[in-house]
């Protein structure tokens, strides 16, 4: 892998534009299972939200095999084939209302190559700027992972090996079990068709998981509407770690309180009860 190749992509940077239409905050509500959501055009859209705009628009020849676009666009042409999504820092710093035209600003921060226990990595950060007409709404970093293919007996692939400790019962827990239903209407809402997702045969056969794995972006939403019901609290930040893969029709607990200084800090478990993502929330009122 030629890093100071990949090093040239630093600094590049596109623009995109989006609308926050009423139908999608619409599907966004009955994604979360909310009885009622008072959507109207000039509504304040709820936090964390967001992730329906800017689903990635590339013509069907574009896509790679995975579903993503090929890289070599916005990102690096990293000559490593498996993706993830390693985590994400956001600052909510203005409303979005539902109605409003917006942009978005999205450039290469940094390129890093690694070497873990499953082989060769390379991280890419993405910093994310998106305004509305009265300014900046918005700043996300992304961290996205590129991993070698699968290797049979490889370790890694579902994090470090750990084993469920039992830490003190956290004020706060809740368990679901996300289906192929949950993994369809969120990748069909975000516009994500990376195939991980919902093409079992994919994910088992190509990259070796033993089944569909639930979007990183999915858990993230759910820890903050998790957050937002125990607290009656609006998200002014969010810093999560991913730290292994979730799994379909396995047990998923969101769990966690606030900490001494204020935060919230909370994790979503898997179903041996080990961490999946580790989240640290800001909340304030609106």
């Amino acid at each position: 892998m030629d890093v100071s190749a990949l090093q040239t992509w630093v600094g590049r940077s596109e623009r995109a534009e989006d609308e926050v239409v009423l139908p999608l905050a619409r599907r966004m509500a009955a994604l979360l299972d909310m009885p009622s959501f008072a959507a109207r055009r000039g509504a304040v859209l709820p936090s964390g939200w967001y992730v329906f705009l800017f689903g990635t628009v590339e013509r069907q020849s574009g896509l790679a095999i995975d579903g993503h676009p090929a890289k070599g666009g916005l990102l690096p042409p990293v000559p490593l084939p498996r993706r993830m999504f390693a985590g994400r820092r956001v600052e909510f710093c203005g409303d979005l209302l539902i109605g409003d035209e917006v942009s978005r600003v999205s450039r290469i921060e940094r390129i890093e190559a690694k070497t873990g226990r499953s082989g060769q990595m390379c991280f890419v950060t993405v910093r994310h700027e998106i305004s509305s007409p009265r300014g900046l709404a918005v700043t996300e970093e992304q961290d996205i992972v590129y991993r070698e293919e699968s290797k049979p007996g490889a370790p890694g692939r579902d994090g470090p090996p750990a084993t469920a400790t039992e830490p003190a019962a956290p004020p706060w827990s809740h368990t679901l079990n996300p289906d192929p239903t949950l993994l369809f209407r969120y990748s069909a809402l975000t516009y994500n068709a990376h195939r991980i997702h919902y093409d079992s045969a994919y994910a088992r056969d190509t990259e070796g998981y033993p089944d569909l794995l639930v979007n990183g972006g999915l858990t993230t939403l759910l820890l903050w509407e998790f957050a937002k019901r125990h607290t009656g609290l609006e998200i002014r930040s969010s810093a999560t770690r991913n730290v292994r893969p979730l799994y379909i029709k396995r047990p998923l607990t969101l769990c966690g309180g606030p900490a001494a200084d204020g935060r919230l800090l909370l994790r979503a478990l898997d179903a041996d009860g080990l961490p999946a993502i580790e989240a640290e929330l800001g909340m304030a009122g609106r």
